[in-house]
């Protein structure tokens, strides 16, 4: 062996154990899960909605199936606690920034260790892969989302994470296809032509529509303005990421990404029963609690972030918990839930953004086909442990921050 050649091999051990730094071992401490229904629902705190009369269903649920009383997300803004979700890492990313669309000569904020923001505006996010150092959560932010104090409480407003280095630029989809299972995004009110290039859509228009090419013109004339943003790129976190992007493994791509409706569409897939192990559900802004500011009352935004149901707009509340109870019946009357292991989670991102003292704490609740109901857990998780578990069940390596030990499996809500 030359001394050329003897470097080069080392060079490669060397970047093998960096690309793999950030995967551990697979969490035991589940059963193996056959089918993952992850409902993705929007910026409200625990008790926002915990016996909230304008979410009876949800609030059912809570009842009959498991709920996580000691459960918070992360930072803010939402696509941070969607990428922690789905990676173990907020990537760098503390903000709801558009993709930088195929940008393969941008430097990732994981390679250059500066965070993406919403204060300082920072520009579009560059496509997540490799490795490099995340951003750090602070326990309380007072220069992000909001500016000075109290600030907003991030976590329970008295942890904090550092910067992790050797974070690893990949998701739970990456794993999933790596072993031979599947995933689907599923994007309500996705345009017709995908995700590709779309940072917002109201299920017709997006951001790449031509309006003066509609005719005649209207006075004043249809603009980008007028769409109402049912769906958002920030809320569907694998397009964030390089492989996606490229998609040259077909499998892992955006063909992955689909809609409610249609033949390859969330309902015909449910009806089929020809399912993918992970199914990502994003209801869209209006069904999700979200609101917007130009979708009329019924989906307007609460009246005042303030952490107290008095504040909230009770029509988008009930709006949100028809559409759980609508998600989760079709899903327990797919022909796929009654074979195998297979669990419902259904999740708030994070709370309304209100200011300390509130915390981030929202609500977790899990419905198997398998197993105890009924449970109310204390245990405290954060949104690392649901990618933990969920690496569990399908018998991942934990990756990034779903492998700290200050993160256990949710054994009790998914347990036999």
């Amino acid at each position: 062996m030359t001394k050329k050649t003897a470097i080069a091999g080392l060079a490669a051990i060397a970047l093998g154990s960096t690309l793999f730094a950030a995967e551990g071992s697979v969490p035991k401490g589940i059963p193996r899960l056959d089918h993952v229904f992850l409902i993705m629902m929007e910026n409200h705190g625990y008790s926002q909605i915990l016996n909230n009369p304008n979410a009876p269903y949800i609030n059912q649920l809570a009842k009959s199936a498991n709920l996580a009383k000691n459960y918070f997300a992360v930072a803010h803004p939402s696509l941070t606690n969607y990428l922690e979700i789905v990676g173990g890492s907020n990537f760098g990313v503390l903000s709801d920034n558009y993709p930088d669309w195929h940008d393969v000569n941008c430097s990732t904020n994981l390679a250059s260790g500066v965070a993406a923001t919403d204060n300082p505006p920072t520009p579009a996010i560059c496509p997540i892969w490799g490795t490099g150092t995340d951003a750090a959560t602070p326990a309380v932010d007072t220069t992000n989302e909001t500016q000075g104090t109290p600030g907003e409480n991030n976590i329970d407003g008295i942890q904090s994470i550092p910067a992790a280095a050797n974070t690893l630029g990949e998701t739970i989809a990456d794993q999933l296809v790596a072993v031979g299972k599947t995933w689907k995004s599923y994007q309500e009110s996705l345009p017709p032509g995908g995700a590709d290039i779309v940072n917002i859509s109201d299920g017709f228009f997006t951001n790449n529509t031509n309006f003066s090419l509609i005719q005649p013109t209207l006075n004043p004339p249809l603009s980008q303005s007028n769409i109402v943003a049912l769906y958002a790129a920030k809320h569907n976190p694998f397009v964030y990421f390089q492989s996606v992007q490229s998609g040259t493994n077909p499998l892992n791509s955006f063909a992955n990404i689909v809609g409610f409706d249609g033949p390859t569409g969330l309902y015909s897939d449910l009806s089929s029963g020809n399912l993918p192990n992970l199914l990502f559900i994003a209801p869209n802004q209006c069904n999700d609690q979200h609101g917007r500011g130009n979708a009329g009352a019924f989906c307007n935004y609460d009246p005042s972030d303030d952490g107290s149901q008095a504040g909230l707009n009770p029509a988008l509340i009930f709006q949100g918990d028809v559409t759980v109870q609508k998600l989760v019946a079709a899903i327990q009357k797919s022909p796929a839930w009654t074979r195998g292991n297979n669990a419902i989670v259904i999740v708030w991102d994070e709370n309304d953004y209100s200011l300390a003292p509130n915390t981030n704490q929202v609500i977790l609740i899990v419905d198997t086909n398998y197993g105890s109901h009924g449970i109310q857990s204390a245990q405290r998780y954060l949104h690392f442990s649901l990618l933990k578990t969920l690496e569990a069940g399908f018998g991942l390596p934990c990756l990034n921050h779903a492998c700290d030990s200050s993160n256990p499996v949710m054994s009790d809500l998914f347990g036999r």
